[in-house]
């Protein structure tokens, strides 16, 4: 079996049971399964599989499902439909503003003010060291890759679109200034002063 599945011409009783199977193994898997993976699961023989699967296929369609079941990657899964696609999008955004820790707060901060700025100065100016801090910013979608100290140089980081969506700014224009964070202003003022005089023009 290729990327299509045969219509379903024979009682299909015992292959509605697989289905119902099927559909739980493909919902808890972390990535496609190929139909041998199924029938070693559901211990069963790979045809009973490829025609429980015309079922599901059937089932899970763009024109009658908000899921979809595709043949993807050598394997089967379920990805949303097109219709629900940006609504999913819009869901995997917001845990993103959620969890934050202090430390990735002021990095976050940093990197908005300074950006785009590389992990050494943003060490620079927390005194402690950031990377895991600003690799756990990046797979949130908070903040990217932008440019390098000369060619072969440190990574420079600038926050993403996604910030900005999250945090409400129309743009970082729309950032409060320095002087209205409140407290240590003159030191934060200082440590940031700092690393962009030391910066390459």
């Amino acid at each position: 079996m290729e990327h299509g599945l045969r219509l379903i011409t024979t009682d299909a009783t015992p292959a509605l049971e697989l289905a119902r199977t099927l559909e739980a193994l493909l919902v808890v898997a972390s990535q496609p399964l190929s139909v041998d993976d199924l029938a070693a699961a559901a211990e069963t023989d790979p045809s009973q599989v490829e025609e429980s699967l015309s079922i599901l296929e059937q089932r899970f369609s763009e024109e009658r499902s908000g899921i979809v079941l595709e043949h993807v990657a050598g394997g089967w899964a379920f990805r949303a439909s097109k219709t629900a696609s940006e609504a999913c999008a819009r869901l995997f955004e917001k845990p993103a503003e959620r969890g934050l820790s202090q430390a990735a707060l002021e990095t976050l901060a940093i990197v908005a003010y300074l950006g785009p700025v590389s992990r050494p100065e943003i060490t620079r100016i927390r005194g402690v060291n950031v990377d895991g801090v600003v690799a756990g910013l990046v797979e949130r979608g908070l903040v990217a890759e932008g440019g390098r100290d000369n060619e072969f140089g440190a990574i420079r980081y600038r926050t993403t679109p996604l910030f900005e969506r999250i945090f409400g700014l129309e743009s970082l224009a729309a950032l409060p200034r320095v002087d209205d964070l409140g407290a240590d202003v003159d030191e934060i003022r200082g440590r940031l002063e700092a690393v962009a005089e030391k910066r390459p023009a």
